[in-house]
């Protein structure tokens, strides 16, 4: 009797030591599982900008005539931190979700770019508000200082007459609807 009540409890020890293997076994391929769906996650879902991400990109801004007014392409990419109102808003607004490697086309109307174009920008000077060498032309840029505020700005010099000098103190792009093919190169 002794040996019948042995091999039961070897009988159930192995049966337990066998349940056991199963569930270890199972734990060890669901977390193999887990860990193969978060690395396919990572694979197939790169991490996208968000804001205060730095970013490095290159660019094209075109008119809306077609005409180029500036790239960096072959040249050293723009780097930003998205958040950070160093660049215009449409541009910055642009970069967000975008997957490193990515390239989008987007248009930027002028409230998101360098603003409307305002007239009230637009004035007319003394000409002997210019020193005697300088000799104001139209098309002229330069860079004026506010005596009230201390900012400087470049403005442009639209007309000249014997008397008078008109100057235009909108962004040379104020009112104008930029167009940008943007690549993202790094997101860090």
């Amino acid at each position: 009797m002794e040996m019948k009540k042995s091999e039961k409890t070897k009988g159930k020890e192995r049966a337990a030591a066998g349940k056991k293997r199963k569930v270890l076994t199972l734990i060890a391929g669901a977390s193999a599982c887990i860990v193969i769906v978060l690395a396919l996650w990572f694979v197939l879902n790169p991490a996208v900008v968000q804001a205060g991400d730095k970013v490095s990109v290159s660019y094209v801004g075109t008119l809306d005539n077609g005409s180029v007014f500036d790239s960096n392409v072959n040249r050293t990419p723009l780097s930003f931190t998205v958040g950070g109102h160093t660049v215009i808003p449409g541009f910055e607004n642009a970069v967000l979700g975008m997957k490193k490697g990515e390239v989008k086309t987007v248009r930027i109307p002028p409230d998101e770019a360098y603003g409307v174009y305002r007239n009230d920008l637009v004035y007319t000077v003394n000409r002997t508000q210019f020193s005697a060498d300088t000799l104001p032309q139209a098309g002229m840029y330069f860079t004026v200082t506010s005596p009230s505020t201390g900012q400087a700005s470049r403005v442009k010099i639209v007309n000249v007459t014997d008397s008078a000098v008109t100057i235009d103190a909108n962004h040379m792009l104020a009112g104008e609807n930029l167009t940008f093919v943007i690549r993202l190169l790094e997101i860090s």
